[in-house]
């Protein structure tokens, strides 16, 4: 299974996280969500190309490579919204942007497999950020 994200360093101050643009589905997700959600619709699909100059310009970059269907690395572990007051997807999201369902009835992650993925996926993106921004810093 591959890594949560690619990482490119660069040589200025400067950091850009793109969360949204991964498409990978682990095998054992993928075969418990619906066929709609497996277009991933609500995949950022052109903010890698968008922000392909970055680099160039000395950024360093960090880019998920998993499905925001998997993990939203844009979430709080702990299920704090993102935006008070407006409606917002989960961690572990259970349905898209159009409120149709990412899982086969039934077929919802536990509380067990939500922990999992915060462990196998959004914590190394997030030490990733937070050991890069520490480095800058210094």
């Amino acid at each position: 299974m591959p890594q949560s994200f690619e990482f490119v360093g660069g040589s200025t101050p400067l950091l850009v996280s793109l969360p949204h643009g991964g498409t990978y589905i682990p095998d054992s997700i993928a075969e418990r969500m619906t066929p709609a959600a497996l277009e991933t619709p609500d995949t950022d699909w052109h903010v890698g190309i968008l922000y392909d100059f970055a680099t160039s310009l000395g950024a360093s970059v960090i880019n998920a490579t998993h499905s925001r269907y998997v993990v939203d690395l844009n979430r709080d572990p702990a299920g704090a919204p993102l935006y008070p007051g407006a409606n917002n997807t989960e961690l572990v999201p259970l349905s898209t942007f159009d409120y149709s369902p990412i899982y086969q009835d039934g077929c919802e992650p536990n509380a067990t497999e939500i922990n999992t993925r915060i462990a196998q996926f959004w914590a190394p993106y997030h030490q990733k950020l937070k050991a890069e921004l520490a480095a800058i810093k210094s």
